[in-house]
């Protein structure tokens, strides 16, 4: 039974994985607001519900390492080590997965595509700031889970505010960096260096409470 059970788990992954690569290629052919789901399912080689059983809305498809990236961020907060604080555990983790080379923190010419995509579509646009502001509701009430406060707990707010900030703009200027230099080691410099100095600033204001 296991085994049946691991083996539709594989096949549910390679069809979703196949539709999310269908969907990039023709999203970056085409333009996201050109590209239709009975296209995108035609690329894939699979019906249009299908792709809809495994992405709700075309944003996802372009946005499918959102839940990655979420979970990411939540396991570093709860599997932390005592001596780290909250803001100093995340900023540990942006150098580990710069380290990793972890691809939603790559700096290449398929993330300026990605970037250009983005840019070039306001529903992509608005999708990446419900995104973030969603990240930051999960980091906030992770941090304030973490210190045993309610979820509209202030400081934990702030905390997971200034930290979608300073990451929103060290992955900006990481990106110009490299389409200017075309060296992602300088891009990964620039957007660590960022992160640093906003995790200074994030200790400070945050000073005399749990996530400092």
């Amino acid at each position: 039974m296991s085994e049946a059970i691991d083996r539709r788990s594989r096949k549910r992954l390679e069809t979703r994985r196949n539709i999310s690569y269908a969907a990039t290629g023709l999203f970056a052919e085409k333009g996201f607001d050109n590209v239709t789901i009975d296209e995108i399912a035609s690329a894939a080689d699979v019906g249009r519900m299908t792709v809809f059983n495994h992405f709700p809305r075309k944003e996802d498809m372009f946005f499918d390492r959102d839940e990655e990236i979420r979970e990411t961020l939540a396991e570093a907060l709860r599997q932390r080590k005592e001596v780290d604080s909250p803001i100093e555990s995340l900023r540990l983790l942006a150098h580990r997965l710069i380290a990793e080379q972890r691809p939603f923190l790559q700096f290449s010419e398929g993330s300026l595509g990605f970037i250009a995509t983005i840019k070039g579509s306001e529903t992509l646009k608005a999708r990446a700031r419900a995104i973030r502001d969603e990240i930051a509701n999960g980091i906030a009430a992770e941090l304030a889970r973490s210190a045993g406060r309610e979820e509209t707990d202030i400081d934990a707010n702030l905390a997971a505010a200034l930290l979608l900030a300073s990451w929103s703009v060290a992955l900006v200027s990481a990106h110009e960096e490299y389409e200017h230099t075309r060296d992602a080691g300088r891009a990964a410099v620039t957007f660590l260096a960022i992160v640093d100095k906003g995790a200074v600033g994030q200790k400070a204001a945050l000073a005399g409470t749990p996530y400092a």
